[in-house]
């Protein structure tokens, strides 16, 4: 077993991967359209390239002498790296769409509807529970959870609780902020009911 190689393949894939949650966690919070897009672009090609990662996980640890833990490592972060894939894919592309409309002027401030998809919890919550979990298959791919009987029973259900505590609150706080800026896309509309003069149909 080729430990080293194991634990750099892992060590890229947490890697790309929480730099696309922390990149995703401040999306909502950029001052222009035109930084919303760029951060949706740059966004966009850490996706990519931490599917080329979990590609290059097999390929590789197959190319290396011995039997290889970087692919059951690599199972951990599949299942939210399927959610990016099916969900966070299609809300980035409306971010990058909608914030492309202002090419014209790029200096213009992020309207509440655009800012509020990007604080979405389905944008950023899967790209930050991949990191975590590839961020947690590091330890298998350094074989340090081998060991003996119930401690290895013991550190996996650690290991698990851990995990899923963390995936809750990260859920948790993206709701919550999704929650917070929903408000500010009906105000304006709100704002027009009021100035409509009674008894006039719209």
């Amino acid at each position: 077993m080729n430990t080293a190689v194991d634990v750099i393949l892992i060590g890229i894939l947490a890697a790309v991967w929480l730099a696309a949650g922390m990149l995703a966690d401040g999306m909502s919070a950029v001052g222009s359209a035109r930084q919303l897009r760029r951060r949706a672009g740059l966004l966009s090609a850490l996706v990519v390239a931490g599917v080329a990662v979990f590609a290059a996980v097999p390929i590789i640890s197959g190319m290396v002498p011995g039997l290889s833990a970087a692919p059951t490592a690599a199972l951990l972060p599949a299942v939210p790296a399927f959610v990016v894939l099916t969900a966070t894919i299609r809300r980035l592309g409306w971010v990058r769409r909608g914030s492309g409309a202002f090419a014209t002027a790029p200096l213009t401030p992020v309207p509440p509807a655009l800012r509020a998809a990007a604080a979405h919890p389905l944008l950023a919550a899967p790209l930050q529970v991949t990191g975590l979990a590839a961020l947690a298959g590091l330890p298998i791919a350094a074989g340090a959870v081998a060991l003996p009987g119930g401690q290895a029973t013991a550190v996996a259900g650690i290991a698990v609780i851990t995990t899923v505590l963390a995936v809750a609150l990260i859920g948790i706080r993206a709701g919550l902020r999704h929650s917070r800026l929903a408000p500010l896309v009906l105000a304006p509309l709100d704002r027009d009911r009021e100035k409509i003069p009674a008894g006039v149909v719209r």
